[in-house]
């Protein structure tokens, strides 16, 4: 079952193609910010199946940023409030937060809808949307709005020859990991990142969200094959061989939503050159505030060897 299909890069060549066949037709309007040492602009682009798909561009105020992070949130969170304070704009970068389509009920509020219609049965959440099918599973359609986020930021007036960078946290980990094997950017930092060796991750999950796939497969006996079939071809380990930016890793070795035996598994497989911050006595918080310095930190390191 951990397998990686024959015809993965196959797939996924058909489906950027598909995806790319639409136009971007980028748009940016200015908005109000409480912060003055902050611009933010209200970025729309059309990603997987021409949908729309909405951003916040955040730049710091009076200040050439010298690279641009494409920010990709964690399970159930969108993009937020235009308000919303990240770290990269205080830190000299701008900062591109992808609205992860059909979520923003938990924590951070959305505004992009996942219009796909589902053709089979599904369980309450996203992790078997569409898991019948690769052609019709949920992480198709994110991924490839990932992807184009970052064909976004090229356009993005005085950034599009900047430097990209990909990060994100639990969901938005897996999803830089496969960003950094789907097309090309200068660094992934993926933290505490879900969506990996997803066979591993089923047989030790004691925590949502991966226990969606768990009671799905509950009233589904004998479908685990076709169902890890599908999930292979959206496995962040099978992306991580892919990639080949410079990445830095986290993992919470009591990590219960995200097992550190999965995260492993990526990086052990991650093509490209790697390092791996560890933190035995903390959870899915991961890091925190400790790893958001180291991450500056190792931004600043690769720029500085460019």
């Amino acid at each position: 079952m951990d397998e990686e299909p024959s015809d993965f890069d196959a797939f996924w060549a058909a489906t950027l193609a598909a995806t790319r066949s639409f136009d971007l037709d980028l748009t940016i309007t200015e908005e109000q910010s409480p912060y003055e040492l902050v611009d933010v602009f209200d970025v729309t682009f059309s990603g997987f199946n021409g949908h729309r798909i909405r951003a916040w561009l955040r730049v710091p105020h009076g200040i050439a940023p010298t690279a641009t992070v494409l920010h990709l949130r964690g399970y159930g969170m969108g993009r937020g409030l235009p308000g919303e304070l990240v770290p990269w704009p205080l830190a000299g970068y701008a900062c591109l937060t992808l609205d992860t389509r059909g979520q923003g009920a938990s924590g951070t509020p959305g505004d992009t809808p996942d219009p796909f219609p589902g053709t089979g049965p599904e369980h309450a959440g996203f992790l078997t949307r569409g898991i019948g099918a690769p052609e019709e599973y949920y992480y198709r359609r994110v991924f490839s709005d990932a992807v184009r986020a970052v064909e976004t930021i090229r356009l993005l007036p005085d950034l599009g020859d900047l430097p990209v960078f990909v990060f994100g946290g639990s969901q938005g980990g897996g999803m830089a990991i496969a960003v950094g094997g789907l097309t090309d950017v200068d660094g992934v930092l993926a933290d505490v990142p879900f969506l990996c060796d997803f066979p591993r991750a089923v047989a030790l999950a004691t925590s949502d969200p991966m226990l969606e796939i768990v009671r799905f497969l509950a009233t589904r006996r004998g479908e685990e094959a076709a169902v890890f079939e599908t999930l292979s071809y959206f496995d962040a380990k099978h992306h991580a061989r892919r990639a080949s930016a410079p990445a830095l890793f986290a993992v919470g070795l009591r990590d219960v939503i995200c097992p550190p035996e999965t995260v492993y598994a990526a990086f052990e497989d991650y093509a490209g050159p790697k390092e791996i911050a560890v933190y035995p006595f903390n959870g899915h918080e991961g890091g925190e505030g400790h790893h958001d310095l180291r991450k500056l930190r190792w931004l600043k390191d690769r720029l500085a060897g460019r």
